[in-house]
């Protein structure tokens, strides 16, 4: 099968620009070549320069390379639709395969698009009402297969950045998230949606108003199911949110690395729960999240207080390893177990029951001089746990003795409680509560 390469000034203007917008309408003439995959049977179009575009569609065996950060795409306004999608999308098949986006910049000029789109995309099967709005997302792939987006700059995305859904064999690398304008909740990241299974994010990171990273599985059908996910080197500039795991259906999230996480966020670290309180409790397998070293800033979100992890609904083994805690802003907690959604209402918590079966925290060291805040509960446990394991566990703090290590909120049970080489110095209390 022949894969023609063809370069976007043999027939576009390219006199936009990818920070300020500005030129010709380019759609057209890029649309062209991009056509060349489904009559020729692939194309390898490389932006020599910058294209002012509305909406691009791209078919199998399509590659698109920006020489430069500064080639690329830039986003007309009131488009309020993806700038880039495939156009064989598909809620269950997989019906378009062997995409590349490498390098550039993708524009997504969200001061000019709307935040909700009536555009017609799979995920309005996630919707009750065919009118209901839709968030107008920037890069989309549904139902697709070896999929590869490396070396790009998103910027000004209105809604989620990237979002694929219905997925096989995944790469996403050295992806920066290029947030300059804040348009108030909603700018995620890297969003996914299930069913998928082989997902690889390596060494991305930005800034945003809301997760950097979601992995959703059945997030919106309340079946679907993700599966082997490695998430590899994430870097927050301020970010409002790292980390998002979420399952709230009969569908599984399983099979889960995350690790290498550092820089500074504001509100929440990583949220793994099923968050909406009208749904069910979600399945999260097998999950482990090592080696974080993040920064706290001050909060944006105040609907939860912030905190650094918090995990709870149907949870098989949650593994927390190498976490470092230093200088921090305020008092917040950094792990909660138990408030499996975003309300803290203590109906939450029972209603339906959740199942936490294996907590292993493996790795903790917290460092605190006298001037930094006070009175943190470090590790709070809101719902019963099967077993909780504690291990390799650094607490020193410069200051007059306050603070407690865990505390278990009333009417908390924990059938097993291991605890292996925990030092502290300057801590109040080590435990608090909880029935054995």
């Amino acid at each position: 099968m022949p894969v023609r390469t063809v370069y976007a000034s043999s027939v576009a203007r390219l006199n936009s620009n990818v920070y300020t917008g500005g030129g010709s309408d380019d759609t057209h003439a890029i649309q062209s070549l991009l056509d060349i995959a489904l009559s020729e049977g692939g194309v390898h179009l490389i932006m020599d320069g910058a294209a002012l575009v509305s909406r691009l569609c791209v078919y199998s065996n399509t590659t698109i390379e920006c020489l430069n950060k500064d080639c690329g795409f830039y986003q007309i306004a009131n488009t309020n639709t993806a700038m880039i999608t495939n156009y064989n999308k598909a809620s269950y098949e997989r019906l378009t395969r062997n995409i590349t986006l490498v390098g550039g910049t993708y524009n997504g000029n969200c001061l000019n698009q709307a935040h909700d789109t009536l555009d017609p995309a799979p995920f309005a099967r996630y919707i009750s009402k065919s009118d209901e709005p839709l968030f107008n997302l920037c890069i989309e792939f549904f139902g697709v297969e070896d999929l590869c987006i490396r070396d790009i700059t998103v910027r000004e995305f209105r809604t989620f950045a990237v979002t694929v859904g219905n997925f096989s064999r995944v790469k996403v690398e050295n992806v920066w998230l290029d947030m300059v304008h804040h348009m108030g909740g909603n700018q995620d990241g890297l969003h996914f949606w299930g069913p998928g299974q082989f997902l690889t994010v390596k060494n991305c990171g930005g800034r945003t108003s809301d997760d950097i990273i979601n992995v959703g599985p059945d997030e919106c059908d309340k079946v679907s199911s993700i599966t082997d996910v490695l998430i590899d080197g994430l870097f927050l500039d301020g970010a409002e949110q790292a980390v998002r795991l979420l399952s709230c259906g009969s569908g599984i999230l399983d099979r889960v690395t995350v690790r290498n996480v550092t820089g500074e966020y504001c509100s929440y670290g990583f949220y793994i729960c099923p968050w909406f309180p009208e749904g069910g409790m979600g399945n999260f397998g097998n999950i482990l999240i090592e080696n974080v070293c993040l920064k706290e800033r001050k909060n944006t979100y105040t609907y939860h207080p912030p905190v650094l992890v918090s995990a709870g609904g149907n949870i098989n083994c949650l593994t927390l390893r190498n976490f470092t805690h230093s200088k921090p802003y305020d008092n917040r907690t950094l792990f909660e177990f138990g408030l499996p959604f975003y309300t803290t209402r203590p109906e939450s918590r029972c209603i339906p029951k959740q199942g936490i079966k294996n907590i292993i925290i493996d790795g903790l060291t917290v460092t605190e001089n006298e001037d930094d805040p006070m009175g943190t509960d470090y590790i709070c446990v809101h719902h019963d746990i099967e077993r909780l394991v504690l291990s390799n566990i650094r607490v020193n703090k410069n200051q007059e003795k306050n603070g407690t290590l865990v505390r278990c909120r009333d009417n908390v049970k924990i059938d097993s409680l291991i605890k292996n080489n925990i030092s502290t110095y300057g801590l109040e209390n080590e435990f608090i509560g909880a029935e054995k």
